[in-house]
């Protein structure tokens, strides 16, 4: 189950960064909650290590939501498509994806051993310095059935990332 709740959040995070224009280049701050997370005592250091590894700095758990510090590129935020994210890894795989202004869908289909199941986001930006996003699961996950829900806002932060590097959307190690 934490192994979900680490790959929705990682995918959560990841699909407002290829917005085509509407996002601003630098340092966002991404809260994201759901079910999962909230049933989750805390992210265990090996957990929190794997998302610092994709470029996510996953700095706290509060109240059962997920706050990270993101770096998102120039380069990131002018993408017109998400890449293939973490499709050999995870073993999930983007099947349709479109975008008209400021509102973005994603599905994705998910066959491996650990986890069946289809997956639809959507993100709506109010301006380029702030986002909306839900993300929905249904399959199962090791043989249990899951419907999660992952709501998720960002907010621009500043121009200067700091110390954080860019968001790779890739498992560590892969």
């Amino acid at each position: 189950m934490r192994k979900l709740a680490v790959f929705t959040c990682a995918l959560a995070l990841a699909l407002p960064a290829f917005a085509a224009g509407n996002m601003r280049p630098g340092l966002w701050e991404v809260t994201s909650q759901s079910p999962l997370t909230k049933s989750l005592p805390k992210i265990s250091p090996e957990q929190i290590e794997q998302l610092k590894q994709m470029g996510l700095d996953v700095s706290q758990l509060q109240n059962g939501a997920v706050v990270s510090r993101v770096c998102i590129t120039k380069e990131m935020a002018e993408q017109e498509e998400l890449p293939p994210f973490n499709e050999k890894e995870a073993g999930c795989k983007i099947t349709k994806q479109s975008h008209h202004d400021a509102t973005y869908l994603v599905d994705m289909q998910c066959d491996n051993a650990q986890m069946q199941g289809k997956g639809r986001s959507k993100t709506v930006f109010a301006n380029s310095e702030s986002f909306s996003s839900t993300a929905d699961f249904s399959g199962t996950v090791q043989g249990i059935p899951v419907n999660d829900r992952v709501d998720t806002s960002g907010k621009w932060v500043a121009d200067d990332c700091g110390g954080i590097k860019p968001f790779e959307g890739k498992m560590p190690g892969k």
